[in-house]
């Protein structure tokens, strides 16, 4: 069975061929470093991280690049910056935000299950690519300067005569359509309604570098061209997949192929392009304003990260995800489960019932049914395939101890008390048995009664 990817550009469900089966290159959309990154920041980084990993096992960990950058020249820094650290030049606080948000980002995704990708770069280090693209998009008469700015013009690129592709053919929308329903910058300077920021001027104490196109005050790039850029330095003009969150196809990607096609005078950026669904609270959108703004580091404090990863991939990444207490819970007991029956196991070979699933555009549901069907019938494949999938990161016992730290169980103390149990159950003891059960409820344990190989009773228990 090949592996079939959804196009947002095409609309259609497709073969994935790579350009060059040795190199297959994948770069995603990565975070703006200002604060902690939120649970809809996170979908990205665990369906791209699954692709990332199927990948690698179809076509070898050695041939497969993934990029995803990080933001870290953005005016939300500036602006956390100078709320944060008042009394510091403006570029040494913006530095403060940016590394410390990144290290809250890679210990938020780490405990995610989620590998590091191939290449993860900075925008402020590549500023160098950026002018020379915005350099080779102003020659070719798709931008132009004006009042210490660089402008795009998407009428220029729809009016070439070339195999460039349509401006707005990405996100399916007209140059009117974007007038009439986008919102648009509005400045004197700006030849169209359409035109964005490629460069802008710096005021004092911001970020800045000498700028393009004979401009002779010091600026910095619009967010588009950072992308371009960099996945144009890691990854080549033109390479295989580009993905990221279905917020971002309009105007973000849709002005990268825009950028990027235009300065290499080609008809693709990337081959496939990748969008994964909105995710919502308990039915609701996720905003602030109404109390249900959560960050992974909140939820990382009450849940294991693979719970967290477990619950994402309950939906079909292009699917809209209803973020609800109830489905964490359920996945709480199916990792506890898959945990007892399979972390100590020496794995086998990942399941083809498993991978099959996800060659059909990361089917993950089906890929879940799966490997609960393998629960029963084949341990050592659903170790295989749980460790390829990114779960059963440590031992059974680290897996109940961490829990049982959380929960502030002294798992002791139980142990003591259900020998106590045992001994009264013995001894035809069932009032004191059943107050020591009733001990442990109400403690969130619940214990199970049964026989060991030989038959003598033996009693298990877990948390509620």
């Amino acid at each position: 069975m090949e592996l079939r990817l959804h196009d947002t550009l095409t609309r259609e469900k497709r073969p994935f061929v790579p350009l060059d089966p040795k190199n297959v290159r994948m770069y995603v959309c990565g975070p703006t470093v200002y604060d902690f990154a939120h649970i809809g920041n996170a979908r990205p980084v665990i369906v791209f991280d699954v692709l990332f990993r199927l990948l690698r096992h179809l076509y070898g960990e050695a041939h497969v690049k993934y990029v995803r950058n990080i933001t870290d020249v953005d005016d939300k820094i500036n602006d956390r910056a100078a709320r944060d650290f008042p009394g510091l030049p403006l570029n040494e606080a913006i530095r403060k935000v940016t590394e410390e948000t990144v290290r809250q980002f890679h210990a938020d995704v780490d405990a995610l299950g989620a590998l590091r990708p191939s290449v993860e770069p900075r925008a402020t280090e590549h500023i160098g690519e950026m002018r020379e693209i915005i350099e080779k998009l102003v020659a070719g008469g798709f931008a132009y300067a004006a009042e210490d700015h660089v402008l795009f013009s998407p009428h220029a690129m729809n009016a070439a005569d070339s195999e460039l592709p349509r401006y707005g053919a990405l996100s399916n929308r007209s140059l009117d359509e974007m007038v009439a329903g986008a919102r648009v910058d509005v400045a004197p300077y700006k030849r169209g309604n359409t035109d964005f920021v490629l460069w802008k001027p710096s005021t004092p104490g911001e970020p800045s570098w000498p700028s393009p196109a004979g401009i002779k005050v010091p600026g910095r790039p619009g967010w588009h061209i950072e992308c371009s850029a960099m996945a144009w330095k890691h990854l080549g003009t033109h390479f295989d997949i580009h993905g990221g969150g279905i917020d971002l196809v309009f105007p973000h990607h849709e002005n990268e192929v825009a950028q990027t096609c235009c300065a290499f005078h080609q008809s693709r950026m990337a081959n496939y392009w990748m969008h994964n669904g909105f995710l919502q609270v308990e039915s609701e959108k996720m905003s602030k304003s109404l109390g249900n703004f959560i960050t992974i580091r909140d939820l990382l404090a009450d849940w294991p990260g693979e719970v967290l990863r477990l619950n994402m991939l309950k939906t079909q990444y292009r699917s809209p995800i209803d973020w609800t207490l109830k489905s964490l819970e359920e996945s709480g007991k199916t990792l506890d489960d898959w945990y007892r029956v399979a972390a100590d196991v020496a794995p086998g070979k990942p399941a083809a019932s498993v991978i099959e699933p996800l060659l059909d555009d990361l089917n993950t549901p089906q890929t879940i049914a799966a490997l609960h069907g393998l629960r029963n019938s084949d341990v050592a494949g659903l170790a295989a395939s749980l460790r390829l999938l990114g779960f059963l990161s440590e031992s059974a016992a680290q897996w109940e101890a961490r829990k049982q730290k959380a929960s502030g169980v002294d798992a002791s103390e139980i142990d003591r008390l259900i020998a106590e149990r045992t001994a009264a159950r013995a001894r035809k003891d069932f009032k004191e048995s059943d107050r020591i059960r009733d001990e442990l409820a109400a403690k969130g344990v619940v214990l199970k009664d049964g026989k060991d190989a030989d038959g003598k009773p033996v009693t298990t228990w877990e948390l509620s």
